[in-house]
């Protein structure tokens, strides 16, 4: 006889939200279950026009490296180096594009701890009261008093996708993900919402290598 997969959290859950919104007469979400993709974030910067051309000189622009999984969001060929306060470097720090009005580091933990500094988890923008640090271009120096985080992990989602999943904007979600036969959980997942998004989680390096993301066999997304 055939072995039959009993089916995930996310897809009863979706079952029970499909019962209930026949009932109420209400447009029920999209059936099939959507692409989910599970990326490692390394660390990067994000920067203002006006940090830019302090960093690269006046009139800088960033220049594509590689596109990202995010419609219009690139790796930029633009390199820096993070200084931190007892004069640990990290080299090599990569720009993301295009530009935004702040500027901010994304680090890991181990990253921080590279430094020699405490950097707290924040959700991408919320900079207020964090270290900040000393960034070294080819053509400028530039003082951050804040700015350096470690990004919240968090799911990139649309809002087809929000409805499969029952969640809305700023809601938390779990994500687990099965590799070679160990399972790992990360709770207090940060959705994040926008007719633009496609549906990506983003972790950290250090979270990455904990679950063994690179030969995951299974990874899902459901409501704790």
């Amino acid at each position: 006889m055939a072995k039959i997969e009993a089916p995930n959290r996310a897809a009863v859950e979706f079952l029970v939200r499909e019962a209930l919104f026949r009932q109420l007469g209400r447009a029920v979400p999209a059936t099939q279950a959507p692409v989910l993709v599970v990326n490692s974030s390394a660390r990067h910067m994000h920067i203002s026009p006006e940090n830019l051309e302090v960093l690269f000189g006046k009139g800088a622009e960033l220049t594509v490296h590689k596109m990202l999984y995010q419609e219009g969001q690139f790796a930029s060929q633009q390199t820096v180096t993070l200084v931190g306060p007892r004069k640990r470097i990290i080299p090599n720090l990569r720009i993301l594009g295009p530009c935004r009005n702040l500027t901010q580091i994304e680090l890991a933990f181990t990253d921080a701890v590279q430094l020699g500094i405490e950097v707290p988890v924040r959700m991408s923008g919320d900079i207020e009261g964090t270290p900040g640090g000393y960034i070294m271009g080819p053509k400028g120096f530039l003082e951050m008093k804040s700015g350096l985080i470690r990004a919240a992990r968090h799911v990139h989602m649309s809002p087809a996708d929000a409805a499969f999943y029952g969640v809305k904007h700023l809601d938390l979600i779990t994500l687990k993900v099965c590799a070679r036969g160990c399972t790992t959980r990360f709770d207090d997942l940060l959705v994040r919402v926008d007719p633009t998004f496609k549906l990506e989680v983003h972790i950290d390096t250090d979270e990455a290598n904990a679950c063994n993301l690179e030969h995951a066999d299974k990874v899902e997304l459901f409501k704790s």
